[in-house]
């Protein structure tokens, strides 16, 4: 469940986060009683979701892809939402595997890799951006996450991994998003060895969207979040959802789709905002909403 929690302020380190959050920061937990598994802030456009449990490397168990799951879809088709960031001390180790020994049985395993691809296809369709802000390691369904986003920021003593194999546990579901996003051959050399990459690596193999050193991580990540925001919503929602139905199609039914969209783009009041400001030399004002300016 998530509520609110009033508390002083907010400090990330990358092994640890203090138990202070600021009143704007919701919470996410199991119970009662337990440290909140995410914490989600809505600020000007800008969601920030962080995984907050560094004591097992913020691993993927059932009850973090339930909350974070849930800090996605929170008014996310509110239209003062535009832009989602996803972070966490460490980033993420992947599945928890203590959830993956046969007393927990195949109904429960079966459970945590339907949440985790719900999750994990959740932030593709979700009709705003979803950007990963890696620092530190991201292995298996961490890897997954981060091959999952729109846009990725990771400094340079990032690493990424699906070692798997080396615990008799083939990352099959992470290998959706991960070839999906790198060429086949480096996807299938990272499952098979197990071998860790590195952030220079997953940039040029086109994992990542950008590497910058540690103290920039922020400022960059923030910066390309609130480009994103000086766009219109509506704008945005209707590109993104092109961009993935017609990734999974050929070329000409993928430029059907798209002329299509850029018709209906037309169509939109912001799309004809847009122009109308470019012309006049102004900034557009955007509604951010699907309003029509023509059928």
């Amino acid at each position: 469940m998530s509520h609110a929690v009033c508390l002083r302020s907010l400090r990330f380190a990358r092994a640890s986060v203090r138990s202070v959050f600021p009143s704007c920061w919701t919470r996410s937990v199991n119970t009662e009683n337990s440290p909140p598994l995410t914490l989600r802030e809505d600020d000007d456009g800008i969601r920030r979701i962080i995984l907050n449990n560094p004591k097992t490397r913020n691993a993927l168990s059932l009850a973090m892809l339930n909350s974070l799951r849930d800090d996605i879809l929170t008014n996310v088709n509110d239209k003062d939402i535009r832009v989602i960031i996803i972070s966490g001390p460490v980033f993420s180790s992947g599945h928890d595997l203590k959830e993956l020994t046969s007393t927990r049985g195949r109904e429960y395993h079966t459970r945590v890799f339907q949440t985790c691809s719900e999750v994990m296809t959740l932030i593709q369709d979700v009709p705003v951006p979803v950007v990963a802000m890696v620092n530190g390691i991201a292995t298996a369904a961490g890897c997954q996450l981060v091959a999952s986003c729109d846009i990725a920021v990771a400094t340079d003593k990032s690493t990424f991994a699906t070692p798997g194999v080396n615990v008799g546990l083939f990352c099959s579901t992470p290998g959706v998003a991960i070839g999906r996003a790198v060429p086949r051959k480096v996807a299938l050399e990272m499952m098979f060895t197990g071998r860790p990459i590195s952030a220079q690596e997953a940039l040029l193999h086109g994992l990542v969207s950008k590497v910058v050193n540690e103290e920039h991580l922020e400022e960059e990540t923030m910066g390309i979040a609130r480009r994103v925001c000086d766009s219109s919503r509506a704008v945005v929602a209707l590109g993104k959802a092109a961009f993935q139905r017609q990734m999974a199609q050929g070329r000409d039914a993928a430029y059907a789709t798209a002329t299509a969209v850029m018709v209906d783009n037309l169509a939109l009041h912001d799309g004809q905002e847009g122009i109308r400001a470019f012309i006049e030399k102004r900034r557009p004002i955007w509604t951010h909403s699907n309003r029509k300016a023509h059928d």
